[in-house]
């Protein structure tokens, strides 16, 4: 069987009886076309089933519109949540956008940049960026090259964008309701590579010494945060710590985690909330679908990809970089509650 060509912009120009330059000005909208002609054009467009070539026009104007976006890894929903954010604010606009995925490993973060600026991207969105554990000099000579926003990112680098959640506050905030449930002996659980995780343990560590009730055997680094593997990981950590440390509470640096101190609960027999409380962070729908409900830190998932894309855009366009904050929320679901006496 013979196998259907493509259409192309000849093929269109033919059909409608006008010049490829008409139908491409009809197709970018960058060119005034009388009205008539515009619908012979897209008359031809429809009959012929014609798709732009993007890339030709791109190098014709010698103007992306493809942004690259990089991820710690694919398996956490929170960063499945922020893309939905990305994709609804560059679609707006006629953009697209290349996904790279960084495994939460620094090495390979430099290098999921480095291949999207060799795919000649106009802009790149980094997600929970390694900043701690890749080299300022590398961001500071990409930045110049090519506009950058961080998500969650908490190294400030000149001429870089940044949106994100006050993550110290909202570590606080969990800490201070946990504590305010007359919890004293909080476990803390993180997990390895990430900025983020180092700012909840940094105010961790100075809430729990402010109540003089901290001990190193409460910070548990459970290992790959983001990964497939993060829920059972936690709780086979979990299953040999809490009947060592007996907590009364467990915050968890994300919802991944805290799912899999609902499971070692379940493993050693321990009732939540009435036994052992459990805290969450982010709000990713599987903290409304387990049982009981994960209370959790709402991060703004949506808000932060969607406001990460028009920034980066913006600045694309020639404005300067900017910084936005927003609040992390307590959303109190059915996994905490007050101290059992």
């Amino acid at each position: 069987m013979e196998e259907k060509k493509q259409a192309t912009i000849v093929d269109v120009a033919k059909a409608a009886g006008v010049s490829v330059a008409t139908v491409s000005r009809v197709v970018n909208g960058n060119y005034p076309v009388k009205r008539e002609t515009q619908e012979k054009v897209k008359a031809a467009i429809n009959s012929l089933n014609y798709v732009p070539n993007v890339q030709a026009r791109e190098l014709n104007t010698r103007k992306s519109t493809t942004i690259g976006v990089v991820v710690p890894g694919l398996h956490n929903m929170f960063f499945a949540e922020v893309i939905d954010g990305i994709e609804e604010a560059v679609r707006q606009i006629g953009f697209s956008f290349l996904l790279n995925c960084a495994k939460n490993d620094p090495k390979q973060e430099s290098q999921a940049i480095n291949a999207l600026v060799a795919r000649n991207v106009s802009g790149i969105i980094v997600i929970s960026p390694n900043t701690k554990n890749i080299k300022e000099s590398f961001y500071e000579k990409l930045v110049e090259r090519v506009p950058l926003v961080f998500i969650n990112g908490y190294h400030r680098i000149n001429g870089v964008s940044y949106v994100g959640n006050d993550e110290q506050l909202g570590c606080k905030t969990a800490l201070d309701y946990l504590q305010g449930l007359g919890h004293k002996r909080i476990l803390f659980v993180r997990g390895d590579n990430s900025d983020s995780y180092d700012i909840k343990e940094e105010t961790y560590r100075q809430v729990m010494t402010e109540d003089s009730n901290t001990a190193e055997a409460y910070i548990v680094n459970i290992g790959e945060g983001n990964g497939v593997d993060t829920v059972d990981a936690t709780m086979a950590v979990l299953v040999k710590k809490l009947p060592q440390l007996k907590p009364t509470a467990i915050f968890c640096c994300n919802d991944l985690m805290a799912v899999g101190a609902l499971n070692a609960c379940k493993r050693l027999r321990l009732s939540v909330p009435q036994d052992i409380s459990i805290m969450g962070y982010d709000n990713i729908a599987l903290s409304r679908l387990v049982e009981p409900k994960l209370t959790t830190m709402d991060q703004n998932m949506f808000q932060l990809g969607e406001s990460a894309a028009k920034l980066l855009i913006e600045t694309i366009r020639g404005g300067k970089s900017k910084r936005i904050l927003l609040d992390n929320v307590l959303v109190v679901r059915d996994t905490t509650g007050e101290v059992s006496r």
